[in-house]
């Protein structure tokens, strides 16, 4: 007698709804929206955490993009919400920043103390001069208005660009630069009444 042939496959024992396949990716594409959502908002306060801990602009980008890979590569913390996602991100970031900072230390070359020529290093009084021209900027910066203190602190001392410092400080462009000259030109007038 001639076996029968089923046009269906067979389950093995396992069954597979095909609406389930659709779920697990509408919801891939729900965390990868949310997380491009926090990304969008805090890539900048990332890049600060990053430049916090001694690295330079390009440096600091590069870290928090391998930030972001990292965090991709730990499926289960995808799932985090948002208000547990940004310090745990920020966290990565500052770690990974740590790392890149001391393998450059490492990376370059350590002279011994004996090749050091001490006309090379600056004299007592040229660091005291420097250390006292510190406090008096430190004490003009501090006289300047909440706002203003914000955009120096943003704009000179973090180098981050306008339109970062405007969102970041709830601004317009402009508003950022009118503050910004307004604030030079009250330090300049401190430093030179001092």
């Amino acid at each position: 007698m001639p076996e029968e042939v089923s046009s269906k496959p067979k389950s093995y024992g396992v069954r597979s709804h095909p609406g389930r396949h659709m779920a697990e990716a509408m919801s891939a594409f729900d965390v990868l929206d949310r997380l491009q959502a926090v990304i969008l908002r805090e890539r900048a306060a990332l890049a600060a955490v990053a430049r916090h801990e001694g690295l330079g602009p390009e440096d600091a980008i590069d870290c928090v993009q391998e930030g972001l890979c990292t965090l991709l590569s730990r499926r289960d913390d995808l799932a985090l919400a948002d208000d547990r996602l940004r310090p745990y991100l920020a966290g990565i970031v500052k770690n990974l920043a740590r790392n890149r900072r001391r393998r450059h230390d490492r990376a370059r070359p350590h002279l011994p103390i004996d090749a050091l020529e001490p006309d090379d290093a600056p004299s007592s009084e040229a660091l005291i001069a420097r250390a006292e021209e510190h406090v008096r900027v430190q004490a003009c910066v501090a006289q300047l208005c909440d706002t203003q203190r914000a955009v120096v602190t943003l704009r000179l001392l973090e180098e981050r660009d306008g339109e970062d410092v405007a969102s970041t400080l709830g601004l317009t462009r402009n508003h950022v630069d009118v503050l910004l000259h307004r604030a030079k030109h009250s330090l300049r007038a401190c430093l030179t009444a001092s």
